[in-house]
C-alpha cells in the first residue's frame, strides 16, 4: 500500500512517516504526544479525528494537514463528481482572473439562482444538480458584476454564494483545500468591494473551515478579530452569534481552553434572543449553537460532554438537512469514545448516512472513526451494518 492507497488518516500518517524516515519516537515528540498513542493511531486502534492532533502531526512530518486528511484515490462514490469539481475549478480560476466568461444576467434572476443553489446545497438532496449548475452560476454572477450595474446587491450575492454553497459543496465533494480556498477568496474579495460589516462578517465565517483544515489557527483568529458586526438587528445578531461560535472553535483547535467559554456563552445568549433563524443562510439559533457546542467539546477532547450536549438537542429543529447529518456524525464520533456506546455510535453514523451519504463517506473524521469501530466490530446485526457502511465508504470491512 502506498500513500495514495491509504484508506484512513492513520494509514496515510504511517506511510508519510516512513517515507520521511522518521521514527515513532521523533514524530510523537515533535507532535507532543506519547509514542504509544501515535503507534495506536497508525494501527487504527485510536481514531485520529482531532484537528489539533492532525495539525501537530502534519507539522512534525513537515507536510500540509491536507496531505493527511485528503480522500484516497479514487474517492468513494466519485462518479460524475470529479468532472463537476473540475468545471467549478475552471469557473473559479476564470472569475479570480476577472475573465469569468459568462452572460450578463439581471440581478433578480441571479438572486433566484443563488437562493436556489443555497437551498439545494443545504437540503443535501440535490448534490448532483448543485455540481452541474454551480460553474455556470459562478461565471454569470461575476460577468454581471463586471458589467457595472446593480453592483452592490450582486456583490452581496457573491459573498453568500462563495462563503456558503461553493466551498460547502466542494468540501462535501472531497475537493482539495486549495480549490476551496479559491472560493472563499472570491467571497473575501467581493466583501471588501462591498465594504459592509455584514458582507465582511459572512466572508470571514465562510473562510473559517478552510483555514482550520489548513492548520492556520492564528490566521483564522486574525480574520475573525478583523470583523466587527453591530448587533442592532435580528440578522446582525445571528451573524455575530455565528462569529462567536467560530471564535470558540478556533480556540479549541488551537488548544486555548481559556478562550473557549466566553464566545460560547455570548453565542448562546444571542441564540436565546433571536430564536431559530436563517440570516445569511447560516441557520443560527439555539439548535445550531448546540451543534457547535458539541463540535467544540469534541475538538477539546471532552467526549462525555459532547454526548451530553448531543442528547439534549433536537436536530430535526435545524432548517438544514446537511447540518442535521453533521450532528449525527459528531454524535457518532463522541459515542465511539465512550465505553459501552459503540453500537449507539454505529446507529448515529447510519442516521447521518441516511440523510446524506457523502457527508459520511467523504468526511475524513467520520471515516477514521468508522474504520476504528470496524476493527472491533462483533459478528452481530450491528457489526454487519457497520461493515456494510464501511464498504460503502470505501473502507476495509
Amino acid at each position: 500500500m502506498d500513500v495514495e492507497d491509504a484508506r484512513t488518516i492513520g494509514q496515510r500518517l504511517r506511510r508519510v512517516r516512513k517515507a520521511r524516515r522518521k521514527s515513532l519516537v521523533v514524530v510523537a515528540g515533535l507532535a507532543g504526544m506519547s509514542k504509544s498513542k501515535l503507534d495506536r493511531i497508525e494501527r487504527g486502534e485510536v481514531a485520529l479525528d482531532s484537528l489539533s492532533d492532525i495539525v501537530a502531526l502534519a507539522n512534525a512530518l513537515q507536510v500540509a494537514p491536507s496531505e493527511l486528511i485528503r480522500l484516497p484515490l479514487p474517492a468513494p462514490a466519485n462518479g460524475p463528481t470529479d468532472s463537476a469539481v473540475n468545471a467549478v475549478r475552471r469557473a473559479l480560476m476564470a472569475a479570480n482572473r476577472d475573465r469569468p466568461g459568462g452572460q450578463i444576467v439581471p440581478v433578480d434572476a441571479l438572486r433566484e439562482r443563488v437562493t436556489a443553489m443555497l437551498a439545494a446545497h443545504y437540503s443535501c438532496r440535490k448534490d448532483k444538480e448543485v455540481g452541474a449548475a454551480l460553474p455556470g452560476l459562478i461565471r454569470d454572477l461575476h460577468t454581471s458584476i463586471a458589467a457595472g450595474r446593480d453592483v452592490a446587491p450582486l456583490l452581496e450575492l457573491a459573498v453568500l454564494l462563495h462563503a456558503g454553497a461553493t466551498p460547502g459543496w466542494l468540501r462535501v465533494a472531497g475537493a482539495e483545500i486549495d480549490l476551496r480556498e479559491q472560493a472563499v477568496l472570491l467571497a473575501r474579495q467581493s466583501a471588501q468591494h462591498r465594504d459592509s460589516p455584514a458582507a465582511l462578517g459572512v466572508a470571514a465565517w465562510g473562510g473559517l473551515h478552510v483555514m482550520l483544515a489548513a492548520g492556520e489557527f492564528h490566521l483564522a483568529q486574525a480574520e475573525l478579530d478583523s470583523v466587527t458586526v453591530p448587533m442592532n438587528t435580528p440578522e446582525s445578531m445571528q451573524l455575530a452569534g455565528m462569529l462567536a461560535l467560530s471564535r470558540s472553535l478556533v480556540a479549541a483547535a488551537d488548544s486555548r481552553p481559556g478562550d473557549i467559554t466566553a464566545p460560547l456563552e455570548m453565542a448562546m445568549e444571542l441564540a436565546e434572543r433571536t430564536g431559530e433563524g436563517n440570516a445569511y443562510w447560516m441557520g443560527f439559533g439555539p439548535t445550531n449553537a448546540g451543534f457547535w457546542r458539541m463540535n467544540v467539546a469534541l475538538e477539546a477532547g471532552d467526549h462525555q460532554h459532547a454526548v451530553a450536549i448531543a442528547e439534549g438537542l433536537h436536530p430535526e429543529a435545524h432548517p438544514f438537512r446537511g447540518c442535521q447529518a453533521m450532528y449525527w456524525v459528531d454524535y457518532g464520533r463522541a459515542l465511539a469514545r465512550i465505553r459501552g456506546r459503540h453500537d449507539d455510535a454505529v446507529r448515529a453514523f447510519r442516521k447521518a448516512e441516511q440523510i446524506s451519504p457523502r457527508r459520511v463517506h467523504r468526511n475524513p473524521y467520520a471515516r477514521e472513526v468508522i474504520a476504528k469501530l470496524v476493527s472491533r466490530a462483533r459478528h452481530d446485526a450491528v457489526g454487519v451494518e457497520l461493515r456494510e457502511m464501511a464498504r460503502r465508504a470505501g473502507l476495509p470491512g
